[in-house]
């Protein structure tokens, strides 16, 4: 039972569309996490990454899965239609960033579980 301000939900998967060949489709990350990096790359971010990996859970985080030098747009765009489930972290400075928003856009297109987190909470 949830007290306070915390409200659990049951986890419900998305069915998946008609089609057989989105019915199949195998994902390159189990997780993608959108954050904005100057509120929460070095703590937050950081200690959850840790932790899915820790579980054997193939997480997606920017700093750690673009390449060098690659074009970060479509390394981006990739990597969210390569996700299964997605985890927005939405702390102080989220909005504000024009690259959060479109990083947003581009998941919420997607037919898949997105879980927010309100960080602080």
């Amino acid at each position: 039972m949830a007290s306070g301000n915390t409200q659990i939900i049951p986890y419900s998967p998305v069915p998946p569309p008609s089609s057989s060949s989105r019915s199949t489709q195998q994902f390159a990350y189990e997780v993608f996490l959108s954050f904005r990096g100057e509120d929460t790359r070095y703590g937050f971010i950081g200690h959850l990454y840790e932790a899915l990996k820790s579980h054997g859970i193939h997480t997606f985080r920017d700093d750690n899965e673009l390449e060098r030098g690659g074009v970060i747009a479509s390394d981006l765009q990739k990597a969210i239609e390569e996700s299964k489930i997605f985890v927005i972290i939405l702390s102080p400075n989220y909005a504000n960033s024009r690259w959060c928003l479109d990083e947003l856009v581009e998941i919420s297109q997607r037919q898949r579980l997105i879980l927010p987190i309100f960080y602080p909470c």
